[in-house]
């Protein structure tokens, strides 16, 4: 059983960076995925892949899976440049702006 020590990243629809400061980890898929021939549902036998676990750290992270005898491989994060303007929101609809704002 193999996983996977990550970082998430941020939410697509969201300019925040909550819950993305935690370390997942996760486990890969061991078998294949079989479609229900009478509802045309997938599933697998494997319970592993539904199981995230959550640490505060990377290391944390590894010292479980070395613990446990869990292969793993770590995912550095990207770093991403943090979005904090001067005014916050609200400048987009300041009546003092110097140009015209637009779409």
């Amino acid at each position: 059983m193999r996983a996977r020590i990550y970082q998430p990243s941020r939410n697509a629809m969201q300019s925040g960076m909550g819950k993305t400061h935690q370390w997942l980890l996760e486990f890969a898929q061991d078998s294949a995925r079989e479609v229900d021939p009478l509802m045309g549902w997938t599933s697998s036998s494997d319970t592993q892949t539904q199981v995230r676990l959550r640490f505060e750290s990377r290391e944390e992270a590894e010292a479980y899976a070395q613990q446990h005898g869990i292969a793993y491989t770590v995912v550095e994060p990207t770093p991403r440049k943090a979005n904090i303007r001067l005014r916050g929101y609200g400048e987009n609809f300041a009546t003092d702006r110097r140009s015209p704002w637009t779409h």
